[in-house]
């Protein structure tokens, strides 16, 4: 007897509980080696972030131009490894600088009407190399600057999925993300909220309410970052942006929320703080 589509092998999980199994199977190898290339920072660090920048790069642009990926992924990664070097011998406007250069570039390499889309991706992929790295590179508040925006990323996507399958409700934004709901975005809100403020306890900062309202804040933009992606994706026709990691497709889908949040958190530091302080601006009010 020969077993068809249409029938259940038999111990075969369900697929959205294998998925589910999955997505948690990559989370417990990722999350230790990102918390790792926090602690070791410096060169570690940086080679963490840039190699994720490359493979998000070699994505966007697989997305936006198929398989004419050659030479644009090549030269664009180039910049990314020179401006990794900058930021480790302390040059970030440099960095930024060289970047824009590499996005002029990867335009110029790419094919007719995709140059648009050439450049966000290269964008997209920078960021994820600079915006950790900025906030990172600040000695005395840089380690708790990234551990405060890990609680507050992942709070928000482990507490958006659990509400939103208990609750339910109304979707968000149902054509581009139609199993995200609202009361999923509210959940995830307010568990990032509070786990902020437990890291800015444990780590002994003042002014725990702004800080939560700082984690609540960043828990909207990466929410919004990752309906960008989706969006994006859905621009293309592609369900997900590869299938590097199991359960989860690609660095693009783990990575979407992390670097909204990251550009914002920076951002705001940079504001507050300068290029040479970002993560005091973003953590001391």
């Amino acid at each position: 007897m020969t077993v068809t589509d249409s029938e259940p092998v038999v111990g075969a999980l369900p697929r959205p509980r294998h998925e589910l199994v999955l997505r948690v199977a990559s989370a417990l190898v990722l999350a230790p080696l990102a918390i790792v290339a926090v602690w070791l920072g410096g060169a570690w660090f940086l080679a963490f972030w840039t190699i994720g920048a490359i493979g998000v790069l070699w994505e966007c642009i697989r997305l936006v131009a198929g398989r004419r990926v050659w030479p644009v992924v090549p030269a664009e990664a180039l910049v990314i490894v020179v401006a990794a070097w900058l930021l480790a011998v302390g040059r970030p406007a440099a960095t930024l600088a060289l970047l824009a250069i590499g996005l002029l570039l990867a335009a110029g390499l790419s094919p007719a009407g995709k140059r648009i889309w050439v450049a966000g991706g290269c964008v997209y992929a920078g960021a994820l190399l600079v915006a950790p790295a900025l906030l990172r590179g600040e000695a005395q508040h840089g380690m708790v600057a990234l551990l405060f925006l890990f609680a507050v990323v992942w709070m928000t996507d482990i507490f958006a999925y659990l509400v939103g399958r208990a609750v339910g409700g109304r979707r968000v934004w149902p054509a581009v993300s139609p199993k995200k709901t609202w009361s999923g975005a509210i959940g995830g809100a307010v568990a990032a909220a509070i786990a902020g403020t437990v890291v800015a306890m444990w780590a002994g900062l003042p002014n725990l309410p702004i800080l939560g309202i700082v984690s609540l804040g960043l828990s909207i933009v990466s929410q919004a970052g990752d309906f960008l992606e989706s969006a994006f994706k859905r621009r293309f026709g592609a369900k997900d942006a590869s299938h590097l990691i199991p359960g989860h497709g690609g660095l693009m889908d783990r990575l979407d929320g992390f670097l909204a949040a990251a550009v914002a958190a920076a951002a705001l530091g940079v504001l507050r703080g300068g290029l040479h302080a970002p993560a005091q601006g973003l953590l001391i009010w």
